[in-house]
């Protein structure tokens, strides 16, 4: 691994590099925050799908693009007197030794990870020009499943949660039944609304048992994925059309994949 001066030299190239790309090429000086924002969170589902799939190489890869991006976003604001890389630094570092008073300071103790993240969301709500309230620190723009489990961590962070975690399947089957008494009304509105209540209710139920529903979700999606290229590439082998094919035939190639996994 590099040492700690090869780090900063890195980091010092890359500061470089980015002056020169700003200056002298026609793209690069034209970007803005806004004509970037697109491809940053394009990158950052790159990295997300490199993580997932634990493809360290690609990881490095993806690591850098976002890297270029955060970098990019202080060169244009240092352009216009805002901040600088700096500035970003200073202010993260800040942040974290604010909100970790276990390990800078002594006014608080955090022996596990649960009383990290309790003090995390106290400390946050006393900080200047912080959030408001327990959930305002859950960005709108987040993909509906992550923020279910975003809105339901700080909640419980608040001491909002089951005495026992057994007790959400009860909620579970609640949704469950709720959902299905308004598929015999075939209200789509009302159906809409308790499917949803369905979803947070599985939601929380991840998150009390220590599981991301992102990545759990993920890794069913790649599983089917893989599983019905495997069912196409079969029938393609014997000849046939998927769509001429019986469920049972496709069934017995689907438990065939299945096997071979």
């Amino acid at each position: 691994m590099n040492t700690r001066q090869q780090q900063l030299e890195a980091f010092d190239r890359l500061l470089t590099v980015m002056d020169t790309l700003r200056a002298q090429c026609p793209w690069d000086k034209k970007q803005t925050m806004l004509s970037l924002r697109e491809n940053t969170i394009e990158e950052t589902y790159e990295l997300a799908s490199a993580i997932i799939k634990q493809d360290m190489p690609e990881i490095e890869k993806e690591l850098g693009d976002v890297l270029l991006h955060v970098v990019f976003y202080a060169k244009i604001a240092s352009e216009t007197g805002d901040f600088d890389i700096a500035d970003v630094c200073n202010r993260l570092c800040d942040k974290l030794i604010f909100r970790h008073p276990h390990i800078y300071g002594h006014t608080m103790q955090a022996d596990n990870e649960e009383q990290v993240e309790q003090n995390w969301e106290q400390i946050k709500l006393r900080e200047k020009g912080g959030n408001k309230t327990v959930l305002a620190g859950v960005p709108e723009a987040l993909p509906s499943l992550i923020k279910a489990h975003r809105i339901q961590d700080k909640a419980r962070n608040a001491g909002f949660d089951w005495d026992e975690r057994s007790q959400v399947w009860t909620k579970v089957k609640e949704e469950i039944a709720e959902f299905e008494a308004e598929i015999d009304n075939m209200d789509a509105d009302r159906m809409e609304a308790e499917f949803g209540d369905v979803f947070f209710s599985l939601v929380n139920a991840a998150r009390l048992y220590h599981i991301k529903p992102d990545n759990a979700l993920e890794r069913t999606n790649r599983k089917f994925i893989s599983r019905f290229n495997y069912l196409e590439q079969r029938a393609h082998e014997l000849g046939r059309q998927l769509s001429d094919m019986t469920l049972d035939e496709m069934e017995a190639i689907w438990q065939e994949a299945k096997t071979k996994e």
